[in-house]
């Protein structure tokens, strides 16, 4: 069975928050960088579909109160790109990295809270299942082509963020061609340290 919006950002945050853990228990200062980067990499994406597929539906769907979620929930991700924008390009041996990760990923399980209690449950208890996979699809599919990387100054208006997405993606993406990611070797160290 096609999964829900719900599960789609569930997953998210538990990727998330494995790569913070396998970044600050990562053997070797490279090993951070990598890890740093899928971190980044992933929750720069992951917050600018939820703005773009999420978001929308949450106001169609919910109505006013759906735009006072929606304004909640852009106000937190603004605060967490901030954050982002200063550990995705920070090295890992910089004494303010890890107090600076710190925050970023309180700010993160802040807004992951809001979302988990309030966000999706009133959300997923007015949509039709069908609706959710549908919603789901887009915010999986959103992910490709969207920004990678956190831009706090890029504007937050629906069709504005959408515009500067043409404009900021292929910049990141030619990113993150140079950039290094989690080995097969990475993931296997994590995965036998987490056992």
């Amino acid at each position: 069975m096609p999964e829900t919006i719900s599960e789609a950002i569930g997953a998210d945050h538990k990727s998330i928050d494995a790569y913070a853990e396998n970044l600050k228990s990562a053997k070797d200062d490279a090993e951070k960088v990598r890890w740093r980067n899928l971190l980044t990499w992933t929750l720069a994406r992951h917050a600018i579909s939820e703005e773009l597929t999420l978001y929308p539906a949450m106001e169609q769907w919910l109505g006013e109160e759906g735009v006072n979620l929606v304004k909640t929930d852009t106000e937190q991700h603004q605060g967490m790109k901030v954050y982002l924008a200063q550990v995705q390009d920070m090295t890992p041996t910089d004494p303010k990295f890890e107090p600076l990760l710190d925050t970023l990923m309180d700010v993160v399980h802040h807004h992951v809270e809001h979302e988990s209690e309030v966000d999706m449950p009133r959300l997923e208890g007015l949509i039709p299942r069908e609706e959710s996979e549908r919603i789901a699809r887009q915010f999986q599919w959103t992910k490709n082509i969207v920004p990678s990387r956190s831009h706090p100054a890029a504007p937050t208006e629906y069709y504005v963020e959408n515009l500067a997405a043409l404009f900021l993606t292929p910049m990141d993406k030619l990113r993150d061609w140079l950039k290094d990611y989690p080995t097969q070797g990475d993931y296997d160290r994590a995965s036998n340290d987490a056992k």
